[in-house]
């Protein structure tokens, strides 16, 4: 008797598929084609803003029935029950609270209200979120337990996909560990499709890898280590994370100084160690904290109790999520109350002593949430903005007879001059061109994916060459081309004397970049201990090839 071959079933069918953002000058997609097996577990890898999560917002049904977006496709069969975890967690929250948010998906399910609490406790269980009391702002979350909270949410919806964009990129080790745990624990004869760029937590799990490049088109579609094995060079080409990514950007290098970069940081004035004495000890900090403490709500939030910064620091600020490390930055730039001792510059001559206090304004800072900082509707006008906040308080310090920051490239004849506007948009297109960032001059902000984003959010925050730069999880939703092409960058600023402040889940940054480490914990900086690796250091390792820059 002849055995009868099981059809499979298919979960998403898209065929043709056209997609055109309005503004840009091409379709993101042309004619692309893919099919998803119902159960199959497949991850989908590429450069940023390739178009990896508006794939999965079409597969959503998001794309075009609630965001208009002009698209055409010859076949579009999309899952009916899906569940949806976004990259930026907080555009899918509801409600204020974190059992309301949960409450508000049951009641939709119409779950009787005495079975709520437990589904509840249950669901924040599952994903590792545990709170004395599950009614608590949402806005008291870090960024990390809110994504959590997405996953919980969609969970509790019990679909037949789930779609999930970087679930776990602003979570610590042990919270990434949990929620792939969770979403493990729920695979079974589920669909889940996945944007992660942190493959190491799913490469052994997913049953196929379907890689893009920066066009949108499709590079590979296959078993993860055949992707791995067969395509690596093209992997490392498009600057698409693979498993040996790390080992292959940082390889020893002989001399000890740093590989030449394009375009170098030109305004050092403000930057003490422009000079660069070569003994650690020879350094005066850059700045100095003592009994230091940041409050939230009235409540300490975070607490130094001493700790300094040298020209020439990288600082990974590491720890788990809600420790305070966020409040520990905001703190510095004086975004939150704070108390105790906060010096810049001991270098400083006594004749500029008041500027001692005024740390803040030496610092640029670059949020976990880029989009905080947006304050124009164009990407060029974003990192302009910057350049001109700067030219105008330099005017403002001449007509009240202090010192503008010697070097700043506008001339200052008591206002801004058509010649100033025409420098600082040139500028700002360098800045842009560095970033990979000069084809989206005039998109609106909010329109560029999230690493696109976070791009743009830093591009704005070092264009101004402030001595410190304060960054919160500057490389998550980066590819590795563009992860490396922002460290490099942290390399160029610590070879002319500045200093950075990075809160980073990157065990690679910290034991490969970092000068020293600041361990958070339970609000309170725990360790402060230096590595193998100087501020006095020459850049001791080299990404990519020797003579490549990424920016």
């Amino acid at each position: 008797m002849p055995l009868v071959e099981q059809k499979e079933e298919t979960a998403a069918d898209i065929q043709g598929l056209r997609l055109k953002f309005p503004g840009a000058a091409d379709l993101l997609f042309r004619d692309l084609s893919v099919k998803i097996l119902r159960g199959e577990k497949v991850l989908l890898l590429g450069p940023s803003g390739c178009g990896k999560s508006t794939l999965l917002q079409v597969l959503g049904g998001m794309i075009p029935r609630v965001t208009e977006v002009p698209m055409k496709a010859a076949r579009l069969e999309v899952p009916e029950s899906v569940g949806f975890v976004f990259q930026d967690p907080e555009t899918q929250f509801c409600m204020p609270h974190v059992d309301e948010e949960l409450a508000f998906v049951l009641e939709n399910l119409a779950v009787p209200v005495q079975e709520m609490r437990p589904r509840i406790e249950a669901a924040l269980r599952q994903v590792g979120l545990n709170l004395p009391d599950a009614h608590i702002p949402i806005g008291n979350l870090s960024q990390g337990m809110k994504q959590r909270l997405a996953l919980a949410s969609a969970l509790l919806l019990e679909p037949e996909t789930l779609l999930l964009d970087e679930p776990s990129a602003l979570l610590d080790p042990e919270g990434r560990r949990t929620i792939w745990e969770a979403v493990r624990n729920v695979s079974d004869r589920r669909t889940i499709v996945i944007v992660e760029h942190r493959i190491e937590e799913v490469i052994d799990w997913v049953d196929r890898v379907i890689v893009f490049q920066a066009d949108g088109s499709l590079v590979a579609d296959g078993p993860a280590e055949s992707i791995f094995r067969r395509h690596r060079n093209q992997l490392r080409e498009y600057g698409i994370w693979y498993p040996e990514a790390w080992s292959d950007a940082y390889a020893p290098i002989t001399e000890s100084k740093s590989p030449a970069l394009a375009d170098p940081i030109e305004d050092q004035a403000d930057c003490p160690n422009s000079s660069a004495p070569r003994l650690e000890s020879e350094l005066q900090p850059l700045l100095r904290l003592e009994q230091f403490s940041v409050l939230r709500g009235g409540k300490e939030a975070c607490r130094v109790d001493s700790a300094i910064v040298l020209p020439g620091d990288l600082i990974a600020v590491t720890g788990p999520n809600g420790a305070g490390k966020s409040s520990l930055l905001l703190g510095l730039m004086g975004l939150l109350p704070r108390r105790g001792l906060c010096r810049y510059g001991e270098y400083l001559p006594e004749g500029r002593r008041a500027e001692r206090e005024a740390a803040a304004k030496h610092m640029a800072f670059v949020f976990q949430n880029p989009e905080f900082q947006f304050v124009t509707n164009r990407v060029l006008d974003e990192v302009s903005f910057t350049l001109r906040s700067e030219a105008e308080h330099n005017l403002q310090q001449e007509r009240r007879g202090g010192s503008a920051r010697i070097g700043w490239p506008f001339v200052r004849r008591g206002r801004l001059t058509a010649e100033d506007e025409g420098k600082i948009e040139r500028r700002a297109l360098e800045f842009l061109h560095r970033f990979g960032l000069a084809d989206y001059a005039e998109r609106h902000p909010y329109l560029l994916s999230l690493g696109q984003k976070r791009r743009l959010s830093v591009a704005s925050a070092v264009v101004s060459a402030k001595p410190l730069l304060l960054l919160d999880e500057p490389t998550f939703g980066q590819d590795a081309r563009n992860t490396f092409a922002m460290l490099n960058l942290c390399e160029e600023l610590r070879a002319s004397g500045h200093a950075v402040l990075m809160i980073t889940h990157e065990t690679e940054i910290a034991q490969r970049l970092a000068t020293r480490v600041w361990r958070v914990e339970n609000g309170k900086l725990v360790d402060d201990r230096s590595t193998a690796r100087s501020c006095t250091d020459g850049t001791r390792l080299v990404m990519g090839d020797a003579d490549e820059t990424f920016f």
